[in-house]
């Protein structure tokens, strides 16, 4: 097990006179973790603590997190052992355990219960936690409970080639069970299938199960349109199951590369009052706890929003709720530290936040109404990249995020095609804010 460990450097605040008496445990690596514990360095000057897998990733070499490397941190008893061991060292202080992948929030939700008395997991119980995270059960929650979603089949490998399909192709092809389905590799494997024919879709089921996957498989009629047809609503429920924020997410554009698939990359807020109060409803009915996270996509041909999942967690692209002024680092903090109930909040400001460069987004971006609305909150100033934290960005740093955005624009070149930029201004490689 190596370690990693960023410059110390003192977190000793006072707030409202008093010390603060919590500190953060996040387990993950990636953007989500990063954006996460940017949000409680910005309230509360807070350095989270956090374990991943690997030494590297934006968390890494970071002057506003301590990381540690475990390669075997998703196995249950390393999991553990990290949780006690850093309860134990903070025994003077509450613990705020948040995992940050579908991976760790089974961890988290699974060991409820059996923490020591100074953690706290922000979670529902075990039992609601794995029908949100099985795609059959989830949909079949969603159908009790009249939310739209696109037309479904559900695979069984006993089924073989025998079966028939209520709608027409191309077909989006997905697991019921994503956490063992990425456990049983196999070459070219991807998160979400968009397969154009029959032959294609049962070539793909065979080298799902070959590979050892023994859940059931999703098969769903593809909902017609780009990824500007794509939504994501963050929510945050409190401890009693009231759901106190809601924030949709216009997705502009998503990541293309096979394993990234369904990625957001640039976002502008939205306001939709009537779907954020049907989500909201949803979730209290089914008293549901902590962060949210849907996916949708918005159906022309009947002018619903279609749910495509729900994240028993913040998203990987949730700083488009904290930059454009709703912290959720504080929600979070406001309900189990300080016992601080607040009132429902519909998010309405606008804000574009994206993890590519400008000469990705307005490459790739239609149409030109886009365009100009990122160009217009670029100008005024209500963009960011979350990676580029201003208290964050030593030499070594800049230059590996540097790098990173030039792979973005390789990244699409390779998998969306070599589009000719219609603003001339956007062709830098500079992220679209700081």
């Amino acid at each position: 097990m190596s370690k990693e460990k960023s410059s110390s450097k003192n977190n000793h605040l006072f707030l409202c006179g008093r010390d603060l008496d919590f500190v953060p445990l996040l387990f993950g690596s990636d953007i989500n973790v990063y954006s996460l514990a940017r949000a409680f360095h910005e309230k509360y000057g807070l350095h989270s603590t956090v374990w991943g897998k690997y030494a590297t990733g934006p968390c890494y070499n970071s002057d506003i997190i301590t990381f540690y490397a475990c390669e075997q941190n998703d196995l249950p008893e390393y999991f553990m052992q990290h949780v006690w061991d850093f309860a134990k060292q903070h025994r003077d202080k509450k613990v705020l355990l948040i995992g940050c992948g579908d991976n760790y929030v089974k961890l988290c939700c699974d060991h409820l219960g059996n923490y020591p008395e100074n953690v706290i997991a922000p979670y529902p119980d075990r039992e609601l936690v794995h029908t949100l995270f099985h795609k059959e059960r989830f949909y079949r929650l969603c159908e009790h409970h009249g939310i739209a979603y696109p037309k479904t089949f559900i695979y069984r490998r006993e089924m073989g080639a025998n079966f028939s399909l209520p709608f027409k192709p191309p077909y989006i092809l997905k697991p019921s069970n994503p956490i063992m389905y990425w456990q049983c590799s196999y070459p070219a494997q991807k998160k979400v299938y968009r397969l154009e024919d029959r032959a294609g879709l049962e070539k793909i089921l065979d080298q799902i199960y070959a590979a050892g996957y023994t859940d059931s498989m999703v098969i769903q009629d593809f909902i017609p349109g780009d990824d500007t047809y794509m939504r994501v609503m963050t929510g945050y429920s409190n401890k009693e199951a009231r759901v106190e924020l809601m924030a949709l997410g216009h997705v502009l554009l998503e990541e293309h590369t096979p394993q990234g698939i369904g990625n957001h990359a640039v976002i502008i807020n939205e306001f939709n009052e009537a779907l954020a109060y049907k989500l909201k409803k949803f979730l209290e009915t089914i008293r549901f706890v902590g962060f949210s996270n849907f996916d949708l996509k918005y159906d022309q041909r009947d002018g619903k929003f279609k749910v495509l999942e729900l994240n028993v967690r913040q998203g990987r692209s949730n700083y488009y709720v904290t930059g454009s002024g709703h912290n959720l680092a504080e929600y979070v903090v406001n309900d189990y530290i300080f016992d601080k109930p607040t009132g429902f909040t519909i998010v309405n400001e606008k804000y574009l936040w994206s993890v590519v460069p400008k000469r990705v987004m307005f490459s790739y971006i239609q149409p030109q109404s886009y365009r100009d609305e990122m160009k217009m909150l670029i100008n005024e100033g209500r963009v960011n990249n979350p990676l580029y934290y201003a208290a964050d960005l030593k030499f070594k740093r800049r230059l590996s995020l540097f790098k990173s955005q030039l792979g973005h624009i390789y990244k699409y070149r390779k998998y969306m095609g070599n589009n000719t930029p219609l603003n001339p201004a956007s062709l830098d490689s500079e992220p679209c804010g700081q």
